[in-house]
Formats: C-alpha cells, structure tokens, sequence
C-alpha cells in the first residue's frame, strides 16, 4: 500500500491533516501526519509548552522527516502545507520521496518575490531577533490576516482556536537570509532530472504566501524535465487546507496523484 506523509507548517498542529487523513485512506493509501520534531501530540500540550518547539530550523525538520521516511517500507507521496510544503520539496530533491504537492509552500532559495502581505504576516516573529531562537504565537486577529482573510471572521476564529500553536522562529529567519547565504537550508535541488512529480499548489488571496512567490518557485524547476504542474485557487487563502472548502483541494491533490498513476 502507498504510504502518505502529512507535513504541517508553522502556526498549525499536525492533527489538522485528520480530515485528509481519512479522504486518503478512503482512497486507498497508508497515511500519516506526524509533528515536526519537539511538537505535542495535542494543540493543547503545545501551547502549554511553547519551548519544545522552539529554535528547530529547516535541516532538523527535514532530517526528523527523512527518518521517518526511512522507517517505512517504500518511498511516500509527500503532501505539505506551507513550511510543510518547502520541506516536502527538499525531500522530494533528495530523493526520498515517490511524490510531493506541495500547498502554498514557503519561499525556496531562488525565489525572489517578497510581497508586502508576506511581511506583515511574519512581522510578529522579526520584530524581535531573539525570537530566532524562541517560539511565537499569533493572536487571533493576526491569525485572521494570515491564514483566514478568504473566509469568515466567525470561521477564522473557530480555525485558531482548533488548530493555532505557536511556531519556531528560526526557519522564518533562516528562508529570509537564504538568497544571501550560498549553504542556506532553504536550498532546494530544483535541478534533479529523477525525482518524482511535483504539484504546486496556491491560493490566489493568500496573504502569507502570495501567488507571486508560487509562480517564482515553479521558475526555480525550470532546468528539470521531471514533472512539475501548478493549479490555483484562485479564490482561496493561506487556510485551504483547514477551512470549509478544504475538500476540494485535497480532491484535486487526489486527482493530480491518479492521473500520474500514484
């Protein structure tokens, strides 16, 4: 049986992949999401314990990953959600992935592009340098502009209080300086002609990751002829993994993954 790994990103618990969960067992795969390293097993554990979260950069969540990944029986088809979804790109760059999509991934090495909606979302981890070694929380209110301004206050709201823990800040720092640093983490081996396929997928109202660094990431591919589609919606924002419509998403993701006969 396929074997699904679920990534989760900065600000969401990994227990917010259980509905995908389900739809891909339904569908036929092994699946599962495990946490980031030093993340609770419950929302509730990790807002009481904001320091076993923090100061876990990019290469410690990749390699707690490739781990895991070592530990099953064949390579997994990856699906990532924001920092989820660069990470699912490395491994995928490193082989050890069959298949990544990858959902409003953060920002790779090479990708140019920093809106001013993206500065305004990670405001509240770089307004303090310390907080590179610390883990923040959003409030609801910044929640709102991050993850939930494609959807109703009412909803945002309830998506925070289900799912919202604070976040390491050092992968933010480490993806902010990685066009100035030649061994950044954040580097991505776009190039890889072998690697499996590739889904970028992008909402088009995300304020944390715009369309403008999705389309710029696509570019990063461009010297592989290994498969790399994009598809937006056009009409979603940073929390269509979650939201009410999360359904339609993952259906596509489904899709994309049976059309590539995985």
């Amino acid at each position: 049986m396929t074997s699904v790994l679920f990534i989760h990103g900065l600000w969401l618990h990994a227990s917010s992949w259980a509905p995908w969960e389900d739809l891909f067992r339904d569908a036929g795969y092994e699946t599962s999401a495990p946490g980031w390293p030093g993340v609770p097993d419950t929302v509730e554990e990790a807002r009481a314990t904001p320091e076993s979260i923090a100061d876990h950069g990019i290469d410690d969540v990749v390699a707690h990953y490739a781990k895991i990944i070592e530990g099953l029986d064949s390579k997994p088809i990856l699906v990532g959600h924001s920092f989820g979804g660069m990470i699912a790109q490395k491994l995928l760059g490193q082989d050890l992935a069959a298949a990544a999509v990858a959902i409003d991934a953060a920002q790779i090495k090479g990708v140019l592009p920093l809106p001013l909606s993206s500065l305004r979302v990670t405001f509240p981890v770089f307004k303090n340098p310390a907080n590179q070694h610390r883990a923040v929380s959003l409030t609801a209110e910044q929640f709102r502009y991050a993850f939930g301004n494609a959807i109703t206050e009412e909803e945002s709201d309830r998506l925070y209080e289900q799912w919202a823990i604070p976040a390491p800040g050092k992968p933010l720092f480490e993806a902010a300086a990685a066009n100035f640093n030649p061994h950044s983490p954040a580097k991505v081996d776009t190039a890889n002609e072998l690697r499996g396929p590739l889904l970028l997928m992008m909402g088009g109202r995300d304020h944390t990751v715009p369309e403008a660094i999705t389309r710029s990431t696509l570019k990063q591919y461009r010297h592989s002829d290994a498969v790399t589609d994009i598809l937006e919606f056009a009409d979603r924002a940073h929390s269509l993994t979650i939201d009410h419509g999360w359904r339609e998403v993952a259906d596509a993701a489904l899709a994309w993954l049976k059309a590539h006969s995985l």
